[in-house]
Formats: C-alpha cells, sequence, structure tokens
C-alpha cells in the first residue's frame, strides 16, 4: 500500500505492564509488513533494536502504568518528543493490575512485603540507585502525567483495534472507535 504522505515515525513503549499490549501488536501478523511500507518504526521492545528514545516521532503507543522513575523519565520523553501520543491498553489508561499496589498505600510497604516478609533467607531491601529503578508511591496512568491524544482501551487491545487506529492514524486521521465493541476495558 502506497500512500502519497512522507512515512510516518512510529514507535512502541513498555511501561509497567505485562507485555500483552505488544504480544497482541505482534498479531497483526502479516499486515505488520504493511505497516513496515508506511512507517518506519524508530522505537520499540519488539521492532526496534534503538535504545534512547528518538525525536520526531509521529505516533507513539504507551503500553503500561508508570511505576517507577525510569517509566516517568521515559515517558517524559515520549511526550516531548511525540506528536501523537496513544495511551495504548487498560494498563496505561486506568494503571489496571500494575495499580494493585496502589491498595497498599505506597512503595514501603510494597517493599516491605515482596524483600522482607516473604524471604526465606538474607532478608534485604534492594538499594541499587541507577540498576533498580526506584518505585513510585503509586502506579498511575499515562494521562495522569502527560496529554495523551488517543486512547485504545483492551487487556489487551485486539490486533484488529490496533490495526484499525494506526491504518487511520497513518492517513492523518481519527481512528473509528465503535462503542460496545472497541471500547471496553479487560
Amino acid at each position: 500500500m502506497s500512500t502519497s504522505s512522507p512515512r510516518k515515525r512510529l514507535a512502541t513503549v513498555w511501561l509497567a505492564g505485562c507485555s500483552g499490549c505488544h504480544m497482541s501488536f505482534l498479531d497483526l501478523d502479516e499486515w505488520l509488513l504493511e505497516l513496515a511500507e508506511q512507517a518506519d518504526i524508530v522505537y520499540s521492545p519488539v521492532g526496534s533494536d534503538q535504545k534512547l528514545y528518538p525525536t520526531n516521532v509521529d505516533i507513539a503507543l504507551v503500553e503500561g502504568g508508570v511505576a517507577n522513575e525510569d517509566n516517568l523519565e521515559l515517558l517524559l520523553q515520549v511526550r516531548a518528543n511525540s506528536q501523537i501520543l496513544v495511551s495504548f491498553g487498560d494498563c496505561a489508561i486506568t494503571a489496571n493490575v500494575p495499580g494493585m499496589r496502589n491498595m497498599l498505600q505506597g512503595a514501603d510497604p510494597v517493599l516491605r512485603r515482596g524483600y522482607l516478609d516473604l524471604a526465606d533467607s538474607s532478608a534485604q531491601r534492594p538499594h541499587a540507585p541507577g540498576l533498580i529503578p526506584e518505585l513510585l508511591d503509586r502506579v498511575l496512568p499515562v494521562h495522569e502525567l502527560v496529554a495523551v491524544e488517543m486512547f485504545l482501551p483492551g487487556c489487551p487491545p485486539s490486533a484488529a483495534q490496533i490495526r484499525s487506529a494506526l491504518e487511520a492514524l497513518l492517513q492523518d486521521q481519527r481512528p473509528p472507535l465503535q462503542a460496545n465493541r472497541e471500547i471496553r476495558f479487560g
């Protein structure tokens, strides 16, 4: 499929989540070849070996909630360097499963329970600044921290939903979301 508009620069980003949204992205199967004809995948845990988030990204699909300092730093880079940010899946939209730790009222009870209370031996809390990112007190959905142009719900969104959204965005159009079929949570 050829277009008259220039190739888009597409990124996919994985924050705190299970990677199910990216697995659904890979379920696009042979359509990924068409996507590769229309867009350059400039950053993605499943489609690129780029380690630093690039500039001038046209479309960024962001999966996952924001759970730690590394997630927050990457999200701010994504927002600063992307024209259209899509909150990709229920964890990005609501914090979903990663956000369940919010019921424990902060990072300290989570770390205490995980590394001290449940340890078999040599219980100690990890502390390696620069190596292990510090947890934020709460896992936050993407839109609570940065502006979002589009929400693509689902746990995970289906490959058909992803394709429908990307086909429209690649043509500089708004995706045709249909209630009851494409707009639903987990």
